[in-house]
């Protein structure tokens, strides 16, 4: 049979017993409350960033391809046709297709913004990603083809809602493009001969929720791309969609085989690497915080299990006489500090759980603002295993700590009633 720790039934019977004083057993009480609010407002903290970081690995199939293939070094590549055919080649690539993404300068409507353009192949991007999908209803549509105006054959554009609500595009209005020149002097008699120029008609308009695509982005065809920036077989990335019953993984490290360390191969998350980076930095020092306010708590433990000390400081006494040395006596309330800090710490994950999910399935804690013009209308949770045993360990170090500082205390009272005797 198991053999039960005669100062562990001690402290129980202590902690379940009416205490002499009422403050002892209101500040016990009060200690356990702390310990389980601060434990369930880290549980549920954690719980948000998860489903956050949940929200966005969920959009990321909308303009982020399964793999992108960009330069380890400079902004663009040649040779990028040849190396696309080399990508397509890979198993498990399904579609490969080369872009180009630059800075320029947009004027539509008599206003001007400087713009990120994105040249691709309509085609294949459109296969390669979801931007068809993208635009809504009555704010136009993707081209495959250039589109004809006023006898000339204008390339069409589809621009995200940030630079259309900027410059009050609507599809059907003309754009007109800048960007300087990369090849050739400078003419300082005439200014304007240093930038190349391009007209473009706008197609539709496109929203993703996401700020990186929806504030300054233009997506036109490669080859309006290459004459603007007055690049030949250049692009900046090859983006690759993969078959449904490929690994991301195996595909990748066949990528890397195939071209060679010049090129960095990233899947959807490395992709949205600095906003992951941000919600797990933003995760923890919230963690850390929280953490704070249990040390905090853990202070009214201190106090109340020292009341208690006092309070059983005859009993204590007379245990000291029947031969129950120090070092127990001092365990009786190192195992009362563990029971408080485990009854607060478990309260408070199960407090925690219940909170998270009525908010998962009933969704009461909602984002304020215009309901149409945010991602998620309430505040997503998401738990995890791995966050709950994170949570248990600054409950455990507490425990531990307090466990410590009241038996200390105790082995003191004890020398302290022993010379008095």
């Amino acid at each position: 049979m198991m053999r039960t720790d005669l100062t562990a039934v001690i402290a129980w019977r202590y902690l379940i017993s009416k205490k002499t004083h009422g403050a002892v057993a209101t500040i016990s009480t009060v200690s356990v409350c702390a310990m389980a609010v601060a434990t369930a407002a880290i549980v549920c903290v954690l719980s948000v960033f998860n489903g956050f970081r949940q929200v966005i690995a969920s959009r990321l199939d909308t303009l982020s391809p399964d793999i992108m293939v960009v330069a380890a070094e400079g902004k663009v590549f040649a040779e990028a046709d040849s190396l696309t055919a080399v990508a397509a080649s890979v198993p498990g690539v399904a579609l490969a297709t080369p872009t180009l993404s630059d800075n320029a300068l947009m004027i539509c409507n008599s206003q001007e913004m400087p713009v990120t353009v994105k040249g691709v192949n309509p085609g294949p991007y459109a296969k390669v990603t979801d931007i068809r999908s993208l635009i809504a209803d009555g704010y136009g549509g993707y081209p495959d083809t250039a589109r004809a105006a006023d006898g000339h054959t204008v390339a069409s554009a589809v621009v995200s809602i940030g630079v259309a609500a900027r410059l009050g595009i609507r599809p059907g209005d003309g754009l007109l493009l800048f960007a300087p020149r990369r090849k050739g002097r400078v003419n300082l008699a005439n200014p304007a001969s240093s930038f190349m120029t391009d007209s473009l008609t706008a197609s539709g308009i496109y929203r993703t929720d996401q700020a990186q695509f929806d504030d300054d982005g233009v997506i036109m065809p490669v080859s309006t791309v290459r004459r603007l920036l007055q690049y030949d077989s250049e692009a900046s990335a090859i983006e690759i969609s993969l078959s449904p019953d490929a690994s991301p993984d195996a595909v990748a490290d066949a990528l890397r085989q195939k071209l060679g360390q010049r090129f960095v191969i990233k899947d959807r998350m490395r992709q949205q690497e600095m906003n992951f980076r941000m919600i797990s930095i933003e995760k923890w020092v919230s963690f850390m915080l929280l953490g704070f306010i249990l040390i905090i708590a853990s202070f009214n433990i201190i106090s109340s299990l020292s009341m208690l000390v006092l309070e059983k400081e005859k009993t204590l006494s007379i245990l000291s006489a029947l031969g129950l040395s120090r070092r127990r006596t001092g365990r009786i309330f190192a195992w009362e500090s563990i029971y408080v800090s485990g009854a607060g710490g478990i309260a408070g994950i199960l407090l925690g759980l219940t909170l998270c999910l009525i908010q998962q399935h009933f969704g009461i804690i909602t984002i304020g603002g215009d309901p149409d013009a945010t991602i998620v209308p309430a505040y997503p949770v998401e738990v995890r295993i791995t966050d709950l045993l994170a949570t248990l360990l600054p409950v455990a170090a507490i425990g531990l700590a307090t466990a410590c500082a009241t038996a200390a205390f105790a082995r003191s009272r004890i020398s302290l009633s022993t010379e008095s005797v």
